[in-house]
């Protein structure tokens, strides 16, 4: 396995990892900003007013993309690595 290939796989992986923690980590920062404003505009500084929708809304996020977010993962697999240990480089 030369040096490209692993540096290629790396990207691609990380490319991966990205493309499937993208969809939580908006939910994650629309949900912060619009509890921060909802917090500036009451004048209400609860802490549990910050984490528990932040962590609802990226629960039903994450809900919702886990086929995405399987098929992603699956396509890298059988696209990407697999051919690669069948044919051993």
């Amino acid at each position: 396995m030369g040096e490209n290939l692993i540096f290629d796989l790396v990207r691609q992986s990380l490319w991966i990892a990205v493309r499937m923690s993208a969809p939580l980590l908006a939910a994650a920062l629309l949900a912060g900003v619009l509890i921060g404003l909802f917090q500036a505009l009451t004048s209400v500084q609860e802490m549990t007013l910050t984490f528990v929708p932040k962590i609802g809304l990226m629960l039903a996020v994450f809900w919702v993309s886990m086929s995405f977010m399987t098929s992603v993962l699956a396509g890298f697999f059988t696209d990407g690595l697999l051919p690669l240990i069948a044919g051993g480089g």
